[in-house]
């Protein structure tokens, strides 16, 4: 959850032009690490966004310690858990380079990156842990091949989507500060065609997916999951839409921004679901493989 938010207020500092409110980094301004009310309100927004990621320190925390306490053993879980605190550290690093460069949009857009990927081992954390609580022997998986290929084309073909989505926000209006930042080469209304074809692809992606997955009860989660990935997908086209038709609207843009977040949850839990043998891994007492057939 904290990791979805502080896409939403990474969102928010870029539409409010906050992104150079502390001025410096790893200190907010010179002489203080906090905000000072010198630096106003977009200060405080930018302050309020690197405070956030103490908060998320504190909940990565929590997770490796859960995870080095399970009994058996979890291995997957700790390095997992591992996982988001070098890269949240990573992140950080990328935010405080986008301060220091007068938030270069590159360096912006792999802060972006960075934060999609934590929400990858995020993700999986949870669906491991989840996993090994309702599922603590190992099942057999059918899976079709038709389905596990469409899912893999649907991860990768949304992560081209959003990775294209950089490039949109960092061709367009919001810069992230009211003052002359530069921003990429490219047309704006080029990248955000491309963008569009891509969501459609997605789109398509996904009720084929659907399509190939056989009303069977080993099914039913994995059907659900392609349903509410295709309702927050149209949701997040439509939104992306009616922004690009009304001058791109700051409170809009930050909405689209936590969209993108959980358009990628939404995927992940689709080719989890759909491959349930994925990052199965068996806990010290139980040394057996997971079965696995794939139906040709």
């Amino acid at each position: 959850m904290v990791s979805v938010f502080i896409v939403l207020t990474g969102g928010v500092v870029r539409v409010t032009g906050s992104g150079l409110g502390c001025p410096t980094w790893p200190s907010c301004d010179a002489g203080s690490f906090t905000t000072t009310p010198e630096l106003g309100i977009h200060g405080f927004i930018e302050f309020a966004n690197r405070a956030l990621t103490g908060v998320l320190i504190l909940a990565v925390g929590w997770a490796i310690v859960a995870a080095r306490l399970q009994k058996p053993r979890n291995r997957t879980l700790t390095r997992l858990a591992w996982s988001q605190f070098w890269l949240v550290v990573a992140n950080s690093i990328a935010g405080g380079i986008s301060v220091l460069t007068g938030l270069n949009p590159y360096v912006v857009a792999l802060h972006f990156v960075l934060a999609i990927a934590l929400l990858t081992t995020t993700t999986l954390t949870w669906h491991r842990a989840r996993q090994a609580i309702l599922e603590p022997t190992p099942r057999l998986a059918v899976v079709q091949r038709k389905s596990a290929i469409l899912s893999v084309l649907l991860v990768t073909t949304t992560f081209v989507l959003i990775s294209i989505g950089t490039l949109v926000t960092g061709s367009g209006q919001h810069s992230g500060d009211s003052a002359g930042v530069p921003r990429m080469g490219f047309v704006w209304a080029h990248v955000t065609v491309v963008h569009g074809v891509l969501g459609t692809l997605v789109l398509v992606l996904a009720l084929v997916l659907y399509g190939s997955l056989r009303t069977r009860p080993e099914t039913s989660l994995a059907r659900r999951r392609v349903v509410i990935f295709l309702i927050v997908t149209v949701a997040q086209a439509a939104l992306g839409l009616l922004q690009a038709n009304i001058g791109v609207p700051a409170g809009l843009v930050a909405i689209h921004v936590l969209g993108s977040a959980l358009v990628w949850v939404g995927v992940l839990r689709v080719l989890l679901d759909v491959n349930p043998q994925l990052f199965r891994t068996v806990g010290l007492q139980a040394p057996v493989e997971a079965a696995v057939s794939i139906h040709r």
